[in-house]
This record gives structure tokens, sequence and C-alpha cells, in this order.
């Protein structure tokens, strides 16, 4: 069975839970920026955990199933799609994803699981470091494995749809100190804009300029996902899925893992706050 593209949209993946364990190596983990939402369309369709996905950023992709495939589409829900629910794509149906209604990303999972080449353990696309399959273009023909799950109850769905506003818990970060009383203030007290320069990386935020309270560089020191990062501009980065492995930036505070998730579904021009 497989899957043929006749439009990627703005950028579409292939992406499953990532490449855990392998830091030390200098290899970021990657996998679905809204892990919640991928794992929700492989529950719908009896997949495994860790069958592959399709995220697709901003709408706007188009596939034919060239055999009669299940499907589901969780995560932004899109104009013209069906959402939340298994749907069966008989042999040469289409599937076109409109602009989000709400949200950013959606995942679209195929029962079976993708199966394009794994590097590294995993299917993901990473983009800061190049890993993985490459980017979904037009013409792309993406096999599928069979499905031998067993079908869910109906219980798993439906789910709260992406917010487009949020408040996210933050932690103090290794490096707070590095920063004035009043940056921490101002931290929680804002309503940071994402920016048109955000993707899978991170979320580069827009808003009053976080002081420091020293000067000076630090060394390359370890980032995970959800690490809120400083650069000079005083404006923060809230690292997601493809961050890199090291930063040499002072770490204000990271966001509560589960947040993350939330965050990865703000388009440009959408806020975000920050509690405590």
């Amino acid at each position: 069975m497989t899957l043929t593209v006749l439009a990627p949209g703005p950028l579409t993946t292939a992406q499953d839970l990532g490449r855990p364990g392998l830091a030390a190596q200098g290899i970021g983990r990657s996998g679905a920026a809204d892990r919640a939402a991928a794992a929700l369309a492989n529950r719908l369709l009896g997949n495994p955990p860790d069958a592959a996905v399709l995220e697709v950023t901003a709408g706007g992709l188009a596939v034919r199933a060239d055999a009669a495939v299940w499907v589901a589409l969780t995560g932004a829900r899109c104009a013209g799609a069906p959402y939340a629910a298994p749907v069966r794509l008989s042999a040469g149906a289409e599937l076109r994803l409109g602009t989000p209604v709400s949200g950013l990303r959606s995942y679209l999972a195929v029962r079976g699981g993708l199966t394009v080449r794994p590097v590294l353990g995993s299917r993901s696309t990473d983009l800061l470091s190049g890993l993985g399959p490459a980017v979904v273009g037009v013409g792309d023909v993406l096999p599928v494995g069979p499905g031998t799950g067993s079908w869910p109850g109906v219980d798993v769905a439906p789910v709260a749809e992406p917010a487009d506003g949020l408040v996210v818990a933050v932690r103090p970060g290794p490096r707070a100190d590095w920063f004035a009383e009043d940056a921490h203030r101002v931290l929680t007290a804002t309503a940071w804009e994402v920016t048109g320069e955000s993707n899978r990386v991170g979320l580069r935020l827009a808003g009053p300029v976080l002081e420091r309270a020293r000067d000076g560089e630090l060394p390359s020191e370890g980032l995970v996902r959800g690490a809120l990062q400083v650069p000079p501009s005083g404006q923060p980065v809230l690292f997601l899925a493809d961050h890199p492995v090291t930063g040499g930036y002072p770490v204000i505070g990271y966001v509560a893992d589960a947040d993350v998730d939330r965050c990865a579904q703000l388009a440009p021009g959408r806020t975000v706050r920050f509690r405590r």
C-alpha cells in the first residue's frame, strides 16, 4: 500500500518518536513536535506508538490512496478534512487539507504506519541536522505497512483542539541567576508574540528585552526540549523538537514538558504567556 503526494503544502515531514538517547553523540531526538496529537492519530487506527505519521505545517497537503487505506487526522483541524476519527480512503481517493481552522501542525496517520526508510532507528525528519527522510515533495510515493494492531475502543477521542493563545508553566532554568530580578517579572507578565522566524527548531518570541544581571559568555552546555534560551537580543527562544543538543546562551527557564506540545501548535502572530 502507498500514498502518492499530490501537493505537500508549506512543509510536510515524516515523524515518529524520534531518536532518544543520542545527545552525547551530538544527535538530537527530533520526532513529532506535538507528540500528544501524533500519538492520538496512531491510537485511533490501532497503530503502535512508534508508527511514523505525516506532520503537516499550515495545511495544504493532498494525497492519493493507491489502495484502500484507513487514515486519521489530529492536531490542527483543517478546513474540509475529517478530524479525530478513522476514515477509509478507497483506492484512487484523494484527501486534501485546507488551511488550519485552529493550531498550526496537523498529523496524518495511516493504519499500518508509514514505512519510509529509517535513519539511526527513526523515521523522523530532523530539519536542523538533516537526518532522516527528505522533506515530503510533490510526486513522492510513501509506503504504508500492514495494519496488524487491534482497533481501539471509542474512549480515545474526542480531545480538545489546539488553542491559539496559551498560558504554560515554566520552571527556573540553570542560568536563572544570570538575569536581573525584573527580567523574571517581565517573563511572566508578558504576552510573547510568536514571530515568523519560528520553525521546528524553536519559537522565536517578541516582546520586552530580558535584561541580564551579569555579562560574559557561557561555554556550550546541554539543552533539552522546552528550554527558554535568551540570546544577546534579549528576546527568548523556546526550543521545540529539532532543537540543538548544546547552546551557549543562558537558559532562563524550562517550559513544562507536556506544555511544549501545545506550544508547537502556535502559528506566527499568536501569543504565549508563562506562569511559574
